[in-house]
């Protein structure tokens, strides 16, 4: 199985397909007015299907906020990912996952675990974590929120018994006297 990996999405300025889609509503309402005037049935071949391109054309549209990102899934295939904040047009047939990019605090529990020596010890950390692509955290595991509490969890058990409580002779590292080293291990 390949990994998704974040990719860039084909995009449009909004503003501008803002302006093509008005356009198209008024070239509705032109032909509209001339075919009730003319009397010509013929004006609705072109009318009906203008009005529903139209519509469905409003469902591209999408704002991506700064330290945001939209992931664009189209018909159950990932198609790229908008990072770029700011008012976009997208195919209007695409799925649009929002994803914070947001640097984020998570504060675990204190689990009770054992230490180098066996001593039965109360720990917590507090992780600080963001996305760093956002079609990884959609489709590579089923909450990445959660998932990253669980792998903080396994991540302190595993370094609170790599290290002793307390520095005893001999000994360089604890968990009491070296914050520092022990912060760098887990991250």
């Amino acid at each position: 199985m390949d990994k998704i990996t974040e990719k860039k999405a084909n995009k449009t300025n909004g503003f501008i397909a803002l302006f093509i889609v008005i356009a198209l509503f008024a070239l509705d309402i032109f032909l509209l007015v001339t075919g009730v005037r003319t009397n010509d049935d013929s004006i609705l071949w072109f009318f009906i299907p203008l009005v529903i391109i139209s519509f469905i054309s409003f469902g591209g549209f999408t704002i991506v906020q700064p330290n945001e990102s939209k992931v664009l899934i189209l018909f159950g295939k990932y198609i790229g990912t908008v990072r770029e904040d700011g008012f976009w047009w997208v195919n209007p047939f695409t799925l649009k996952k929002h994803v914070s990019l947001r640097i984020r605090n998570f504060n675990s529990d204190k689990i009770k675990v054992n230490d180098l020596h066996g001593n039965p010890i109360e720990i917590a950390a507090v992780i600080v974590w963001r996305v760093v692509d956002s079609a990884r955290a959609i489709f590579d595991v089923q909450n990445y929120e959660q998932f990253v509490a669980i792998q903080a969890e396994t991540a302190i058990r595993t370094l609170a018994s790599e290290y002793p409580y307390d520095t005893n002779e001999g000994e360089k590292e604890s968990l009491r006297s070296s914050p520092t080293e022990v912060a760098e291990n887990l991250q």
